[in-house]
């Protein structure tokens, strides 16, 4: 009988190759900030990059929203004008059903007109005004802590932290109030009804308009965003870990982060090319260790806060799911919520590549993630509606829509990806509910920015819809405790300087503001998250935050890597606590 070879003992073949497949070569670098420099990838993005799509989504991204939005005041002036002609006129029948036929016209129209220019305010808001605040600001940080790399204590780094906020928000300020002044003897706020008609004119008109009105709003949020930054409490390294009380009941809960699965044996991720792990025997590791500990002393929940996947593939999904089935006793306590990776990679070999904003592309990630996530916790998790209440659980909701989802899936095609609208949007948050009025809910949150782009897929943002909703689940429990479960880290970590690529391409753009709301629930609150695959647990006044450091991502196959079991206790008053966690290691093969 001959004896069969396993995967990684080499065959007479094999033994016999100049270039081992199996190890990888330059082409699994290619799209790797972990292998090549942002410069060089920018180099490669330039060249491929399809400039009539370019131009085609930053008119559907920037400029149709601008000009709606610069318009809207033109629209309502003429309108005003033509219902005060009208009645200085009324003196018979043909004027008076004029009159009531422009009031119906605005009465019926404003409301629409008032959702397109919110929608647009907003849309220039998450796209422009609050990355272009965050930019600022960590480019100054970057600067002032490379100046002196060595010679910062963490409190002089805070304190400069805090100057940098307060600088970044006077500087954008005096700068957005320039613009507008500059832009100001363009803009028009009146019109007639012929005004309208001279498009040539409107067009210029109306982005100007948006871009005074945007400028100004530039001006003064980025100053109240300095000065809140700038006074809010900074993040710290946790000074000691709480002692639970003998009567404290204690939640065990394994925090996993950024497993990023690939769809091949011996495929490499996306980020860190042939420096990382071949294939998925590292996850299938760490959920075999996982299932022995589960095993000997029980955990109440096991958290994987986003990239499950490297691309959000089909594949890598089944590659996923396959695996965590086969333990289900974890697989019965596991919440899972959605990444980058797992949402926003157009093409995983193609930084270049970019998605139109109608196109199916993302409406299908989206729907890969949706259907993994109801299948995994789908009768556990309920979703928050817009009014503010626990509805319905996540199977519940999806249910008159899944028939729809199956035949996107099967045919795609724009109108089909149009019909599902905000279903994946309106998900979020979805809970899962403490077992008793005093016990552990999580809160589990979509923190991906609305990016069509590969290269600005690790943009994060958190809707205020989202906080509301958040907000009103937590009022609902008022007695409850609560895990608050994202992807994106929420404040850069107190630690000697990091890449600027990395301050600036992996930031949630509001975490600042996202912080600042959590803080009236901090005492009862833990945040957990992944994203940068950093191995820190801090706080940022009473709120205490969790990074996960990827269990698989960080180290090639030969290395060890390690994820943690954290230990949550009740603490008096409804507090509460965090416990020093349990450090477990994966030996690399």
């Amino acid at each position: 009988m001959t004896r069969s070879t396993s995967a990684d003992e080499p065959s007479s073949i094999q033994r016999r190759l100049m270039l081992d497949p199996r190890l990888g070569d330059v082409e699994d670098d290619a799209a790797s900030p972990g292998q090549r420099s942002l410069l060089a990838i920018a180099g490669s993005l330039l060249v491929e990059i399809s400039l009539p799509k370019l131009l085609f989504a930053w008119t559907t991204l920037l400029l149709l929203p601008a000009v709606l939005l610069g318009l809207a005041p033109l629209l309502a002036s003429a309108w005003l004008s033509i219902l005060s002609e009208k009645i200085l006129v009324l003196t018979e029948i043909g004027a008076a059903l004029m009159l009531i036929v422009i009031v119906a016209l605005g009465w019926f129209a404003w409301r629409p007109l008032l959702r397109i220019v919110e929608t647009s305010f907003w849309s220039l808001n998450a796209l422009a005004v609050q990355p272009s605040y965050a930019f600022c600001r960590e480019a100054l940080r970057h600067l002032t802590e490379r100046i002196w790399p060595n010679s910062l204590t963490p409190a002089l780094r805070m304190r400069l932290r805090r100057a940098c906020s307060l600088g970044a928000g006077i500087l954008l300020g005096a700068g957005a109030a320039l613009i507008a002044i500059l832009v100001w003897p363009a803009s028009r706020w009146t019109a007639g009804l012929i005004d309208l008609a001279l498009v040539h004119h409107l067009v210029t008109t109306t982005l100007a308009n948006a871009i005074v009105l945007v400028s100004c709003y530039l001006a003064v949020a980025s100053l109240a965003w300095g000065f809140a930054d700038a006074s809010m409490d900074q993040p710290a390294d946790l000074a000691a870990f709480d002692i639970p009380r003998s009567d404290a009941r204690i939640w065990r809960v394994a925090h996993l982060s950024d497993v990023h699965v690939v769809g091949e044996r011996y495929g490499f991720r996306i980020e860190c090319g042939r420096a990382g792990p071949r294939g998925n025997e590292r996850l299938a590791a760490v959920l075999a260790r996982l299932a022995a500990i589960h095993a000997a002393d029980p955990l109440d929940h096991v958290l994987i806060s986003g990239d499950m996947t490297d691309a959000g593939r089909a594949s890598e999904w089944a590659e996923f799911l396959d695996a965590l089935s086969e333990h289900p006793d974890l697989a019965a306590r596991t919440i899972v919520l959605p990444g980058n990776h797992d949402v926003n990679i157009v093409d995983r070999a193609n930084p270049a590549r970019l998605d139109l904003p109608f196109s199916p592309g993302k409406r299908l990630r989206q729907m890969r993630s949706l259907s993994a996530i109801s299948a995994i916790q789908g009768n556990r998790v309920r979703v928050i509606d817009k009014s503010g209440k626990v509805a319905a659980t996540l199977d519940e909701e999806l249910t008159p829509h899944r028939e729809r989802i199956v035949a996107f899936a099967e045919r795609g095609g724009v109108r089909q990806a149009a019909g599902l609208g905000r279903l994946y949007e309106d998900q979020f948050p979805m809970i899962l509910p403490p077992e008793q009025q005093d016990g552990l809910g999580i809160a589990i949150l979509d923190s991906n920015a609305e990016t069509h782009f590969s290269f600005t897929n690790a943009l994060g943002l958190v809707s205020f819809e989202q906080v509301r909703r958040l907000e009103a689940a937590m009022a609902y429990f008022p007695r409850a405790r609560w895990i608050i479960a994202l992807h994106h880290h929420v404040v850069e970590y107190p630690t000697p300087t990091t890449k600027f690529s990395e301050r600036v391409g992996t930031a949630l753009i509001n975490g600042s503001w996202f912080v600042r709301r959590l803080q009236a629930f901090g005492d009862r609150v833990v945040m957990m998250h992944g994203h940068r695959h950093i191995d820190w647990i801090g706080a940022c006044g009473a709120l205490k935050i969790i990074s996960a450091p990827s269990p698989v991502m960080n180290a090639a196959d030969d290395a060890p890597t390690h994820f943690y079991i954290h230990r949550l206790a009740s603490g008096p008053d409804g507090t509460l606590c965090l416990a020093e966690p349990e450090r477990v290691e994966i030996a690399g093969s």
